[in-house]
């Protein structure tokens, strides 16, 4: 016996969100958020190994949620446009919002404060065209160089003690990082708070600055 339309449709719904309901593939389009990368450094990135992480990426494939082409004999793979970035955030979003435990989380990133609200990304947009702010990409040194707003420090979470007494004891300080599920800007952001800066996150990080079609800087060579 066929299945109705209706029951086909839900099927190939479930299928998308099968394929978000393992924590390595969601980690794997963060990754992928960041820019198109081959199997052995998505492998590399994530801790899985090669036939693991190949997997999973088959799986997101067939979700549609990423695509692939090949480069010699290495597979490269992206995400297949904004709505997987936009299904991504909303998957985080609608877990903030009912899910205490994400709360606690959060709150525990914080020092067990209140998070300050984070910069909106236009609000971003206009004072560094005014200079009036210092922002930090608090993401690994290679994701900053493949792409980075542009003005940002580099400094990894290892890295904000040394870069402290560059300071200004007066800056606001604007961190972001890798997207909807990166916590560096959190962390970032309480170690910053808790030396007296005045240091909020940006409300999304460098993918969705993309996306509104933003300047993005690439590092030479």
């Amino acid at each position: 016996m066929s299945i109705s339309p209706k029951l086909a449709l839900l099927e190939e719904y479930a299928l998308v969100a099968r394929a978000l309901s393992a924590p390595a593939r969601l980690s794997l389009l963060e990754q992928l958020a960041q820019g198109e990368r081959g199997v052995e450094a998505l492998a590399e990135k994530t801790g899985l190994t090669i036939a693991n992480c190949s997997q999973h990426l088959q799986q997101l494939r067939r979700a549609g949620l990423v695509t692939s082409r090949r480069d010699g004999k290495a597979v490269i793979y992206r995400l297949t446009d904004a709505k997987t970035l936009e299904l991504m955030d909303l998957l985080r979003i609608v877990a903030e919002r009912n899910l205490a435990q994400v709360e606690r989380i959060l709150r525990g990133l914080s020092g067990g404060e209140d998070a300050p609200e984070p910069v909106s990304r236009a609000d971003l947009a206009a004072r560094l065209a005014e200079g009036s702010v210092t922002v930090l990409d608090v993401r690994p040194a290679d994701e900053y160089a493949a792409g980075h707003i542009p003005g940002a420090l580099n400094a990894s979470l290892a890295q904000l003690e040394q870069i402290l007494p560059t300071l200004a004891p007066d800056a606001e300080i604007v961190a972001y990082c890798r997207g909807p599920y990166c916590v560096y800007a959190h962390q970032a952001v309480a170690t910053l708070r808790r030396h007296g800066l005045n240091a909020r996150r940006l409300e999304g990080g460098l993918p969705e600055w993309r996306e509104d079609g933003r300047q993005v800087l690439v590092d030479a060579g």
